[in-house]
């Protein structure tokens, strides 16, 4: 598994899930592979093991994975927290994750606004699309999202957090652009966040408050279920 210039490796025989495997494009990247997803359909597409189950209700024993990796998944689970909280579960203390959900998905991708024309909306429509080429900008990002977190990781105090985010109305009719069947926008310090205030380590995340900058790329998490929980704030 890797992220940019990080490269974090598990030996030949490890166990891996792979969480929203779908039709297992991924079941030949390790040997010992197994795939869950929800749709039980798609089993006839795997020459290794597949289970068909739900994210936030995995049908697996605790500690029963060396790793876990879960790509442009959990943007589609109603409940990511419970997620977390299994993805957590079924991997052995000392295991790895691997996590790439597609980051700060935006609320107006459900409609399209970005891939339709102005004549497609009226006033109101016009207007948020408008808006959009300045909410999209770093320097929009940097004046809300950076301070967002940095009272986020103020406010979390000691001990295990609750997982912030924000529901979305996913589009099932009509996929204008990327993510217009997201659920939710997560963030990725927040998730990040989650897991330090359960004891785990995030070995790709920058250091102190650095990591309110950090943005779109993988989380890769080392499980540390024998640690206590910890303050969250940088320093």
């Amino acid at each position: 598994m890797s992220s940019g210039s990080s490269c974090i490796t598990v030996s030949k025989n490890a166990s891996v899930l792979d969480v929203g495997s779908g039709r297992g494009y991924l079941q030949d990247v390790v040997p010992n592979y197994t795939g869950l997803d929800i749709a039980a359909s798609a089993a006839k597409h795997y020459h290794k093991r597949f289970v068909a189950g739900t994210a936030t209700a995995m049908p697996f024993a605790d500690d029963e994975f060396d790793a876990v990796w879960s790509i442009w998944v959990l943007e589609h689970i109603p409940n990511p927290e419970a997620a977390l909280s299994e993805i957590r579960r079924v991997v052995r203390p000392g295991g790895l994750l691997y996590l790439l959900p597609a980051w700060d998905c935006k609320p107006w991708a459900a409609q399209g606004y970005d891939a339709r024309r102005y004549s497609d909306f009226g006033l109101g429509g016009k207007l948020i699309k408008a808006t959009i080429p300045v909410r999209n900008s770093e320097p929009f990002w940097l004046f809300t999202g950076v301070p967002n977190r940095a009272l986020r990781a103020a406010s979390a105090g000691s001990g295990p957090t609750r997982l912030h985010y924000r529901r979305l109305a996913p589009n099932y009719e009509e996929y204008w652009q990327a993510d217009s069947d997201a659920v939710n926008d997560l963030d990725e310090a927040e998730v990040a966040m989650w897991f330090e205030s359960r004891g785990d380590t995030c070995l790709n995340c920058l250091p102190g408050r650095w990591r309110y900058l950090q943005r779109e790329g993988p989380l890769v998490i080392r499980v540390n279920k024998d640690r206590p929980a910890r303050r969250t704030r940088p320093t």
